[in-house]
This record gives structure tokens, sequence and C-alpha cells, in this order.
């Protein structure tokens, strides 16, 4: 169907990416085409950095220099990301956008996976299969539907800690 809306890649200058999801936000927005522009993201993940002995967690931009936007292609789309101001063009080949694959948008994170889908309950053991904490196993302790997080407990420095993780991130252990 060629109508239907595909994740496609907008090349940015980098530290403009914010700036230009707003721009492509306001453009769609005065021009009424939310119909075929959907959605605009910064994919970004959840890095555990260190500082002055303190570990926090900060949001990181997983692709800087790019933003990943929904949209039915066609020549109005097309031309208004295209002359949104910091983008510096589609990936593609030439001047022809490539849609990402299912399987690309879904390990990016940009579309969620809901909650209501999932195969998780409290007490089940998962594997941390991607990001900061990748290789840590543990329990389910909690499932925040709302906010689409789950909180493992996981064994860390001799310790049990929980932490939060995406249902993306996690993998059923089999028992």
């Amino acid at each position: 169907m060629a109508d239907e809306a595909k994740w496609y890649v907008a090349h940015t200058y980098s530290g403009y990416e914010n700036k230009v999801k707003a721009n492509i936000e306001k453009s769609v927005e005065n021009r009424g085409m939310g119909d075929y522009i959907q959605a605009v993201e910064v994919p970004m993940e959840d890095v555990i950095e260190e500082k002055n002995g303190e570990e926090k967690v900060v949001k990181r931009k997983i692709f800087p220099g790019y933003v990943v936007i929904k949209m039915i292609m066609n020549d109005e789309s097309w031309y208004v990301v295209r002359n949104t101001r910091g983008v510096t063009g589609f990936v593609g080949p030439g001047s022809k956008p490539v849609p990402l694959s299912d399987e690309e948008v879904e390990k990016m994170g940009v579309e969620q996976v809901r909650m209501a889908d999932l195969d998780y309950e409290i007490g089940d053991s998962v594997n941390v299969k991607s990001g900061p904490l990748e290789g840590f196993s543990g329990k389910i302790e909690k499932i925040d539907k709302e906010n689409r997080k789950i909180t493992v407990k996981v064994s860390m420095f001799g310790r049990e800690t929980p932490i939060e993780v995406e249902p993306g991130q996690l993998e059923k252990l089999s028992v």
C-alpha cells in the first residue's frame, strides 16, 4: 500500500536534532500535514554516567546528527522535511530516501511496543539483551505500564540492585 507511513532517516547538523524535530513539527502544524508526516523522533538511550563518585542516568542521542521521521513519502512531505533548516538530506542513494525496515525501527526503539502485548510478569527471570546493562540477569520486580518501564533486580557488585529497563531490552529466560 503506497499510502502507508514508513520511517525515514534525515541527516541534520550535529547538535541540531531537537531543533530540527521542533521545526518539522511546526511546519507540519502550519501546513496541516499531520496525515503525511506523523511523527518525528530523536532516538535516545539511558546511559549511566559517573560524576564525582555518583552514578546517574542521563539521556544520550543514539544517532547524533540524525532524526527519524514517520511519514508518507510524497513530493510535498519530502519538500517540507528537506527544506527544514538544519536538515542536510535524507539517508538513501542520491536524493531517493529509503525507508527503514521494521527490524531497524524496532532496534532504534522509536516505535514502542505496547505493554499489553508483552509476555512479562512480576517474578519472571529475564536477561538484559541491550543497553548499558547488557548481560545482566535478574527477576522482574515491577512493571510500569504507563511509562513502559520494567524494574528488574540484578546482582551488581555483590548486592541486589533494582534497574529500570524498557521491554525491548529484555528477553525471558526459560526455566
